[in-house]
């Protein structure tokens, strides 16, 4: 017999299973849905006053919008992606024909350390100078190979990137014009009390804006200023360079640190003393406190969360999802601190029960 309790049983039960099989046949877009969610996100407000200017056409002002995006992120991104692609196959072979030897570096490093500090490498198992030598001449060789082999491989993979790139620009336009509707939709759907709803919501899209405009602000000003720096001290493939710290720099406190310390360690150690102390000035006075100045004001600021927080999340998203997991650990990680506050409020809100009479 059919029962209240067996129809909406069974209805859930298609529920949950088309659903899973509609994320199923995103998943192989997933890095360009959820970054067509996330630019949409970004753009809302420029979208909403464009909007209001342009008396209330919508695919004009998401139109107007996504060009405007293109404009100010996309383009310039795959500009510097095609000059990095090309700079990264010059350095692999420079390195593979031993123009650039970073056993050499080393081996150059290695030769002004004094004599006690050698002393010191041999009580902790480190005095095989010509081993380690070795290793960070594999570890550079199959480091250039890696490198190259992306790089080769984004050529080889262009048509995947077009179309991935086709349906996130496709994507963002429809969720730029329909976001509203579509979010106010998932309110009324979602089963939970309206506030709950309305706040969950609201850290997701905060999290998100504040994280995609905090991170790549921080990344880009980094790579910039690291990569004109090493480009001015005559190093070479500033670019990469540059790229690689942005990169890093998605680590807060540690990240570009891995790529210019090194470098300021090796000028040191040869006896290039400016560019050492010039090096190390622009790290820890410059791009430090790019660092520890615009992160908090755009990422904890908005997001309400510790800055520990922050770091854990954000390298954890990012060894779990790649590059995607820079905004994904963050928004998880705000998602849960609103749940269990919700949590812990809706519990201290509800009445005690009576005591037990006594006797």
């Amino acid at each position: 017999m059919k029962t209240p309790a067996l129809e909406r049983g069974t209805f859930l039960f298609l529920l949950a299973v088309v659903t899973l099989a509609f994320g199923w046949i995103l998943f192989p877009f997933f890095g360009a849905v959820m970054w067509g969610v996330a630019l949409a996100i970004l753009f809302t407000p420029l979208y909403r006053r464009l909007l209001k200017k342009m008396g209330g056409r919508r695919n004009l002002a998401a139109l107007a919008t996504l060009l405007l995006a293109m404009i100010v992120v996309i383009i310039p991104l795959s500009m510097v992606t095609v000059s990095l692609v090309e700079e990264v196959s010059l350095v692999s072979q420079k390195v593979r024909s031993g123009d650039i030897s970073f056993a050499s570096y080393f081996q150059q490093v290695i030769r002004v350390i004094p004599h006690w500090a050698l002393n010191l490498m041999d009580r902790f198992g480190l005095g095989d100078v010509d081993g380690l030598i070795s290793q960070v001449q594999t570890a550079a060789s199959k480091g250039s190979q890696a490198i190259a082999t992306q790089a080769v491989s984004i050529g080889q993979n262009t048509f995947e990137f077009l179309v991935s790139f086709g349906i996130m620009l496709y994507l963002l336009f429809f969720m730029l014009r329909d976001g509203g509707d579509l979010s106010r939709k998932i309110r009324e759907s979602l089963p939970l009390a309206k506030p709950h709803t309305h706040y969950l919501l609201n850290k997701f899209t905060t999290v998100i804006r504040a994280t995609i405009k905090g991170n790549i602000a921080v990344a880009a000003s980094q790579g910039i200023i690291g990569g004109t720096t090493f480009y001015f001290m005559g190093l070479q493939g500033s670019l990469l360079w540059g790229v690689l710290m942005a990169f890093l720099s998605l680590l807060p406190a540690v990240g570009a640190a891995l790529i210019w310390g090194p470098v300021a360690i090796y000028f040191l150690a040869v006896g290039m003393i400016g560019k050492g102390l010039g090096l190390i000035f622009v790290g820890v006075f410059v791009i430090g406190l790019v660092d520890n100045i615009l992160r908090p004001l755009l990422v904890g600021k908005d997001t309400q969360m510790p800055d520990y927080v922050v770091l854990m999340s954000t390298i954890g998203g990012i060894s779990l999802f790649g590059i995607n997991g820079f905004v994904i650990g963050p928004v998880i990680a705000a998602l849960f601190m609103a749940a269990w506050d919700l949590f812990a409020s809706s519990s201290s809100q509800e009445p005690e029960a009576p005591a037990p009479p006594l006797g």
